[in-house]
């Protein structure tokens, strides 16, 4: 998939991926077998969103800005 996905497709996929457990939260321990494709599937969001121009760092604040420490600078 090259080209871009529109806006509210994009929004979505942001709020799911804000919501979804970060790669190194990701263990056998807590997943069991699935572990390898939970970190699949979060690999493949964070390709999407990086195809759209969307830095997945940011997604958690740009979805929930009222729950993000803002910089002092």
């Amino acid at each position: 998939m090259k080209e871009k996905i529109n806006e509210p497709a994009l929004q979505a996929l942001k709020i799911a991926f804000s919501y979804m457990p970060k790669a190194t939260e990701v263990n056998q321990d807590e997943y069991g077998e699935r572990y390898q494709t939970v970190l699949e599937h979060i690999e493949a969001v964070r390709e999407v969103l990086v195809m759209n121009d969307v830095d997945p760092e940011a997604v958690y604040g740009e979805v929930n800005p009222e729950l993000t420490p803002r910089s002092s600078s």
